[in-house]
């Protein structure tokens, strides 16, 4: 024997996940406290050895595109590892896909928000999820395709394969919209949409990016007659024929390798028609708008599991003589981690909230959520590469090793603020809202105002940020720092209000009077930051 293992970290199982203080306050704030048991069930589930052990597989093992069947028949099917069925299962029957649009009580999209940010062990399986979660309120715009469809849509069952919808247990919804040659400008899309005499519509073309081509049902968008229309389009028609969906290859990318991406032709597939002809970028903005959310939801969650990681290593590894975590520059490091990690949690559980309400009917809370959104989406998913990346280096080599899980979630971490439009996209639409819709900015700093007087700080920072929308001839090319500076005050006011005060504070500090530097781990001295860290390190055992 040459040597002795000593000084490792056991391995971060056996904890509840979702044992958390700015989670659980948030949920309790928002409306939904009755789910705190519903909550901490799947947070025991996440934090066990098993279900990461999926995680790990179905990530290990990607799914495969076949084709054609063996005698030749084209079948466009994907084949996944047995534990990406085991992560739908648990995912679908905890109601992470569509519950909520039927559970009848306050604050169930923010019940569902918990759920889906708790149960992190894979990133991938929560891409069909979320699509399926966000099909419901677009698909509301035909009311007849809705009442057919929503209840399966909603019921807590994983029923995988191919059979006519209607005849399944349960379904899981797509989308479909970017071509080659538009990306995130879907307005040029060239896929057709031609009209039937038995009410339905022919679709030929293509579509880059079509995630989890295994649902049953897409939403898709393609130009008809009237202009650009957002469509239904099932994988089986109803007298159990495939629809000609042509799967053409599976995208090999950078992360997300559980779930499948594809690139799809449609070969005169049939399609029925959701929402009135030339609206389909306003009908199915009603799904983009509930997956823009899941990023939010999807970043904070991957960077509690950073930092829970990155503080669960320096609870158990020595170096020169002492724990790491009580090593002055790395409680430094630990600490700027769980700040910002408390503030996209408590920003995402805001909107969840803002969610509920506004499928509740509130226009208050609908004009606060639409800009919100936008500027939370740009931010937060903006910041989960840079706080990975740091999560990361806290385990040394380590955490650049695959075992340890961290260069999965920095694979994870740029996904967010790429898909359902890029950083550009984001803060442009945050521009295009004030201008078409001023409402929803005065609904927004009437939520940051709700904090005046608490911190001069954050008092100053709401002042300057309205006054950066008097300069319209360079607001287009300031955007972005627009952007930036409404998430902020946002994220400063939630926390002022809501937040443990030596979270806030150190936020006030650092975001908004500028007294850090570069990187994480530049706080400046005099911050209480025992709490700060003792709030981000998991309980194991």
């Amino acid at each position: 024997m040459t040597h002795e293992v000593f000084n490792q970290v056991p391995p971060l199982a056996g904890h509840d996940a979702s044992d958390e203080a700015a989670l659980l306050d948030g949920l309790h704030r928002e409306g939904a406290g009755w789910a705190e048991a519903e909550v901490r069930e799947l947070g025991r589930l996440a934090g066990a050895e098993r279900a990461q052990e999926w995680g790990r597989l179905a990530n290990e093992h990607p799914p495969v595109l076949r084709t054609h069947d063996r005698c030749g028949h084209r079948i466009d099917e994907v084949e996944f590892h047995p534990a990406w069925h085991e992560l739908m299962t648990v995912a679908v029957t905890h109601g992470l896909h569509g519950s909520a649009w039927t559970d009848p009580r306050e604050g169930a999209h923010v019940a569902r928000a918990a759920k889906f940010y708790t149960w992190r062990v894979d990133a991938g399986h929560g891409c069909p999820v979320s699509m399926t979660y966000a099909a419901v309120p677009a698909l509301r715009q035909s009311p007849e395709l809705a009442a057919r469809y929503e209840p399966l849509l909603a019921r807590p069952e994983y029923d995988f394969g191919l059979r006519p919808p209607l005849t399944k247990t349960a379904l899981l919804a797509g989308m479909s919209m970017t071509e080659k040659q538009g990306g995130s400008d879907v307005r040029a899309n060239t896929t057709t949409a031609a009209p039937q005499p038995d009410g339905t519509y022919r679709l030929v073309g293509h579509k880059w990016f079509t995630s989890a081509p295994m649902c049953d049902v897409f939403l898709t968008l393609a130009q008809a007659p009237g202009g650009l229309t957002c469509f239904l389009v099932p994988r089986v028609l109803p007298d159990g024929g495939l629809n000609p969906l042509r799967l053409m290859r599976l995208k090999d990318k950078l992360g997300n390798r559980s779930n499948a991406s594809s690139e799809v032709e449609y070969d005169e597939a049939v399609a029925w028609r959701v929402g009135d002809e030339g609206r389909g970028v306003r009908t199915i903005i009603e799904m983009v708008n509930m997956t823009r959310l899941d990023c939010v939801i999807g970043a904070a969650s991957g960077m509690r599991l950073g930092v829970t990681t990155a503080a669960h290593h320096a609870a158990h590894r020595s170096a020169f003589g002492r724990p790491l975590i009580d090593q002055p520059l790395m409680r430094n490091v630990l600490a700027d981690l769980a700040i910002e990690s408390e503030a996209a949690t408590t920003t995402m559980l805001r909107l969840a909230g803002a969610t509920d309400r506004s499928v509740r009917g509130s226009e208050s809370e609908t004009a606060f959520k639409r800009l919100g959104l936008a500027v939370s989406k740009y931010w937060i998913c903006k910041r989960w590469p840079a706080h990975a990346a740091e999560a990361l280096e806290c385990l040394g080599g380590n955490g650049y090793v695959e075992e340890s899980g961290m260069p999965r979630l920095f694979r994870e971490s740029p996904l967010n603020s790429i898909w359902e439009g890029s950083g550009n996209v984001a803060a442009l639409d945050l521009l295009r809202a004030t201008l078409r819709e001023p409402q929803t900015l005065e609904a927004f700093f009437e939520e940051v105002a709700l904090s005046q007087g608490a911190d001069k700080r954050l008092d100053a920072a709401i002042k300057e940020t309205k006054e950066s929308f008097a300069d319209t001839a360079t607001i287009e090319y300031r955007a972005r720092r627009v952007a930036e500076r409404l998430a902020l005050v946002l994220q400063a006011s939630l926390l002022v209000r809501h937040g443990h005060p030596a979270v806030a504070d150190a936020f006030c500090a650092t975001r908004l009077a500028g007294d850090w530097g570069g990187a994480f781990g530049t706080l400046p001295p005099g911050l209480d930051i025992a709490p700060i860290i003792d709030r981000a390190t998991p309980k194991v055992g």
